[in-house]
């Protein structure tokens, strides 16, 4: 007897009302990345290895899956070397090819490949799936979606705060009320690095200092210590661990703290700027928070950095993140190309919509309307009817076969079709409300009211 079919981990199968919802969420993203002047592009699945490899640190290097070459991958490989080679060197030489992790790294490349075509500044968003070889858990994935907007060519602050309010649009249409967009910046951190004397170590204390809300400030502090930063320097950052009131005296307090670097004071301006020009304009849902913990891990990070958390009582993660990256496209040869952009979660935001039971009920019903099969003279009959429904934009189908009258029912009833007709006659159509159990007859024109 063969085995059951399996899927591997990490990765999902969708059911048609799945694939309803999650085109709903798309749906709304896209149309609000349009009204923000954002244009679509798409990138390939996979792309060269020494592509992604090196972009993302050492935490997100670990998690790219690699493609082995076509073929004999080893051949190569000499065979004295398959005996005494680590596995990095070897990984180079049989995989020269990696899905991609995220759309930002691709987008750099793209952008640079491309820059003779594109006009600057350039606004794109791309939604297309990644990959990351992750520990799967509620709301983790090793196949997932994102969802992009970026903005490369400009260092204009204004795209921060029209970040801000991009987020704050889509979630406001979603019916998402609560969401917090965290924001911190780079600088900030590299500057508490400097004053607490761990320049050095810069990479590790973010790295560390991201994982707080999951290890707690224990963990964090134990972490740090492995990697060499000293117990004086987190004296210094304990502050940190602690760090309350409005946006407006965090800014101050950060202010007292980094007196004495300049790299922290630009990266507070920069947050002030933000900040101030968002309350100013005014969010509909959702809201704004200093949190000087966030550090994103991922290199490429320049300046502003975001994370969205759902609303209180939800037990989620991030749902959103993004942040400003000045030298992402100089790693592919284009220099002073500042950018900034933001991912939504899609598959994190699709189990937050669920557990708070915001899906409008219309987005499941895929067709409106099933005409009943009495056999072959009446079923070409309600075919032309169909056709005509059709030019109208009404989703319509016919039961393919003749089968008995309740088996034809119950089929809509599982469906979630809310109308059947079940008769024609001299030009006019028995419809059914299955919802109500109202029956009226009515004439072609009198049926396509009812329908749109």
């Amino acid at each position: 007897m063969a085995s059951k079919p399996s899927i591997p981990k990490g990765t999902r199968d969708f059911s048609p009302v799945e694939v309803s919802k999650r085109n709903y969420i798309i749906s709304i993203m896209r149309r609000h990345f349009e009204k923000y002047g954002y244009q679509p592009i798409e990138t390939p699945s996979f792309e060269n290895s020494d592509t992604l490899m090196g972009k993302y640190g050492e935490e997100g290097d670990r998690l790219i899956f690699k493609i082995l070459n076509s073929g004999d991958f080893l051949d190569k490989v000499p065979a004295d070397e398959l005996q005494t080679i680590n596995y990095k060197q070897l990984t180079s030489k049989i995989s020269e090819k990696a899905l991609r992790y995220d759309l930002t790294v691709p987008f750099a490349r793209y952008v640079v490949q491309h820059q003779g075509e594109i006009e600057f500044p350039f606004k794109r968003y791309q939604i297309q799936p990644v990959w990351r070889a992750d520990r799967p858990q509620k709301g983790r994935f090793r196949e997932f979606y994102q969802c992009d907007a970026d903005v490369v060519g400009s260092t204009s602050l204004w795209q921060e705060v029209e970040l801000v309010q991009l987020y704050d649009s889509v979630f406001a249409e979603l019916g998402l009320e609560g969401v917090t967009i965290k924001i911190n910046n780079r600088k900030i951190l590299s500057g508490i690095a400097e004053v607490i004397g761990a320049s050095n170590k810069l990479i590790d204390f973010t790295v560390a200092l991201d994982k707080l809300d999951k290890i707690g400030e224990d963990g964090v502090k134990k972490e740090m210590l492995e990697k060499g930063i000293s117990e004086e320097a987190l004296q210094k950052v304990q502050p940190l661990f602690n760090f309350t009131g409005t946006i407006s005296e965090k800014i101050n307090k950060l202010s007292d703290l980094l007196s004495t670097s300049e790299e922290g004071k630009k990266g507070i301006e920069e947050l002030r700027f933000i900040c101030d020009n968002v309350f100013q304009l005014g969010l509909q849902k959702a809201y704004l928070d200093l949190d000087v913990t966030l550090a994103r891990g991922l290199n490429y990070y320049t300046g502003a950095i975001f994370e969205v958390t759902a609303p209180k009582g939800v037990e989620m993660g991030s749902i959103g993140g993004g942040g400003r990256y000045d030298d992402l496209t100089g790693i592919f040869g284009l220099k002073n190309m500042s950018g900034v952009g933001i991912s939504f979660g899609l598959d994190r935001i699709y189990l937050v919509l669920e557990q708070l039971n915001l899906f409008p009920e219309t987005v499941i019903t895929s067709t409106k309307v099933l005409f009943l099969n009495f056999g072959e003279n009446q079923a070409f009959e309600a075919m032309k009817a169909i056709q005509q429904l059709r030019l109208q934009n009404i989703k319509v189908e016919l039961y393919p076969d003749a089968a008995k009258i309740d088996k034809q029912f119950k089929h809509a009833e599982r469906r979630v079709i809310p109308f059947v007709v079940k008769e024609m006659n001299n030009g006019l159509f028995t419809l059914k409300n299955l919802q109500n159990g109202e029956q009226v007859e009515v004439n072609f024109d009198d049926l396509v009211l009812r329908l749109q």
